[in-house]
């Protein structure tokens, strides 16, 4: 294999400017610089990344940690995160905290340990041993999908009770409040909602969402009507048989993921109920296959591949300016009309913004919930 010396001496210029040229360590003459760059390419060099990083202190790495990286959704994200990390020249080391804040820790530790010069994760519903790792060993974090509110030093955060980390998310809770609004718009008036899991973010926000649409279209707001699914399919095949088991079972499901949709879905069918005849059905999330349903899934499609391109961009801002204030980024989601709630075929699918057919943000706007400025551009805090 090549060599440094190797490099130099083709080159015509010092192992030094060398190091200089792939490490961006001083300024080296665009010249002298290319004359570098064509000696690398003609001899094949490969840098010694190890022998990099204890120069510069920097590995070039980022960890991201996310569960249930088989959700669709989630790769999405993943596709965005590796392609910003790419693009920049960083890799990325993969790990899944199954959602448990032990396994959490543990992993989270272990990327750390692989001296990463930062971490993306999407936080578990108890990331309190989590947030005092990170703050404990003040590493560059950006938090995506699921925000943190931390309100004391150890739990990560600052003394003056602002966010410590950036973080990157979607709306949640006026994209479930339009489609609350749009079921309602249809003249369903008791329309469940079935939740993830308790202590999420976006748990929290969604049934807000729901509430909020309640309301917005004059209707009460009846306990029994909302369910959690746990945010997996098995659970949410449990709270749809529970909602069906009511005296007065709901007319319209609304289900706050994917995975709970299929769940909700499963159990609809086994109960011989038809979509959208005996049950309108609409779903936050929006997937590559739910288009070819019967009947159609009316869906909210979350921005993945952005999300996890934003996240990039917060961390490598924030190692470049370790001190810089902590933001929040939230990105606007699309309505997705199709056939599940009830409505009428749109018309032929639309290309979307994610290439997926049969998205469209404006298709069958609900004039009884108009969207604010906030849901159509997104908000940075």
């Amino acid at each position: 294999m090549a060599t440094m010396a190797d490099v130099a001496r083709s080159a015509g210029v010092s192992v030094a400017t060398v190091s200089h040229v792939l490490n961006g360590t001083r300024p080296v003459l665009p010249h002298t610089r290319q004359s570098v760059l064509d000696a690398i390419d003609r001899l094949g060099y490969t840098p010694n990344t190890l022998a990099r990083s204890l120069v510069t202190s920097r590995t070039r790495s980022i960890g991201l940690a996310v569960s249930a990286i088989s959700n669709p959704y989630f790769t999405e994200i993943l596709q965005g995160v590796e392609a910003a990390a790419l693009a920049a020249g960083h890799g990325l080391l993969i790990a899944d905290p199954h959602d448990d804040p032990a396994h959490e820790r543990t992993v989270v530790q272990l990327l750390h340990e692989r001296r990463v010069d930062g971490m993306i994760v999407a936080p578990s519903a108890e990331p309190r041993e989590l947030l005092t790792y990170l703050a404990r060993h003040d590493v560059p974090t950006v938090f995506l999908d699921r925000l943190v509110e931390g309100d004391t030093e150890g739990s990560g955060a600052p003394r003056d009770g602002g966010p410590r980390f950036d973080q990157v998310c979607a709306e949640s809770a006026e994209p479930t409040a339009r489609l609350v609004a749009h079921l309602a718009g249809l003249g369903h008036r008791r329309i469940a909602l079935i939740a993830g899991l308790p202590g999420l973010s976006t748990t929290r926000e969604r049934i807000a969402g729901y509430r909020q649409g309640l309301t917005a279209a004059g209707l009460p707001h009846d306990d029994a009507l909302l369910a959690h699914g746990d945010s997996e399919s098995a659970g949410a095949a449990r709270a749809t048989a529970a909602l069906l088991s009511l005296a007065a079972p709901p007319t319209a499901l609304v289900t706050a993921n994917n995975a709970m949709t299929l769940g909700a879905l499963r159990t609809l069918r086994d109960r011989g109920l038809s979509v959208p005849d005996d049950m309108a059905l609409c779903c936050f999330d929006d997937f590559p296959w739910a288009d070819l349903f019967s009947p159609r899934l009316t869906a909210i499609a979350q921005p993945g591949r952005e999300i996890g391109t934003q996240a990039v961009r917060l961390l490598l801002e924030r190692l470049a300016a370790p001190d810089r204030p902590a933001r929040t980024v939230r990105l606007p989601c699309a309505f997705v009309h199709r056939t599940s709630c009830g409505c009428p075929d749109p018309g032929p699918p639309e290309s979307g913004r994610s290439g997926a057919p049969g998205r469209s943000a404006e298709a069958g706007r609900s004039s009884q919930y108009p969207q604010s400025a906030q849901f159509e551009r997104g908000t940075v805090s």
